[in-house]
């Protein structure tokens, strides 16, 4: 998940600013792609706005994931270090898929280490509904992700919990499976009363909902760095052949100075 440059003290990159692009979409071909979200339609315009018509046209549940990350597939340092990996428009694109969606989710960790505001700010649309998975109720009350703005907020603990959420974040208890965790299947079953779900972090919510095949789409968003050693974004078992691994069709997108992969799962 990228984090917002808009709540962290402003450092100084000269690449970035210097390479800078003008961004890759109008703000006319923006408000189509937000009518033909509400017309269950694609997106009239070509290239770029393409990789959003699987979310546009969504008449069922429709989950697609999101993660930024280096060339060499990392996500953060070795201590933690995780800002910049992607430009702005970057994180503009991120802001663009909540605007898109019903709901968005994050694991609990995620919650904590960036307390992310998970809301639409750097482009026009409504921020979606904030989905918590927080199987041992660790999240602070004090989180950004929980304050009353008028977004819906659920979070998804375990039983036995008697969590005190102020009265406008909602609750629902799901089971854990027998590595003490809520399994990927039981968080998309909660969720029926979405139909469109980003999966914005962390890395391993994310991991998982690809590994048990449950994401329709996934975005990685690769910035031209080379991290070396660090924290890895997709983790997945490991596959003894090539061939048994998985090609999804692939269309690619310049974003600035980053590049976009968008990956269909389910073709």
């Amino acid at each position: 998940m990228q984090k917002s440059l808009a709540t962290q003290p402003r450092k100084s990159n000269p690449v970035l600013e210097a390479d800078f692009q003008s961004p890759v979409i109008t703000d006319e071909v923006w408000q189509n792609v937000l009518k033909a979200k509400m017309e269950k339609k694609p997106p009239p315009a070509a290239g770029y706005a393409q990789c959003f018509a699987g979310v546009c046209q969504a008449r069922s549940a429709y989950f697609i994931g999101q993660l930024g990350q280096s060339l060499d597939g990392l996500i953060a340092t070795d201590t933690g270090d995780s800002y910049y990996i992607n430009a702005q428009e970057g994180l503009a694109h991120l802001h663009r898929l909540r605007a898109l969606v019903d709901a968005v989710v994050i694991g609990v960790g995620t919650a904590i280490k960036d307390n992310p505001q998970l809301t639409v700010r750097h482009v026009q649309g409504n921020s979606p509904a904030r989905i918590i998975v927080d199987p041992s109720g660790r999240l602070p009350l004090r989180s950004t992700c929980l304050q009353d703005d008028g977004c819906r907020k659920i979070v998804l603990t375990s039983e036995g919990l008697v969590p005190q959420y102020p009265d406008f974040v909602e609750h629902r208890i799901l089971p854990l499976n027998d590595k003490g965790r809520i399994c990927c299947a039981a968080i998309k079953a909660s969720l029926q009363d979405f139909q469109t779900v980003l999966i914005e972090g962390g890395a391993w919510t994310l991991s998982n909902f690809y590994q048990t095949g449950l994401l329709n789409q996934l975005h990685l968003i690769i910035a031209p760095l080379i991290i070396g050693s660090g924290k890895k974004g997709i983790a997945l078992p490991p596959t003894d052949s090539l061939s048994r691994a998985r090609r999804p069709q692939t269309n690619w997108y310049s974003l600035g100075t980053d590049l976009l992969a968008d990956l269909h799962l389910n073709s």
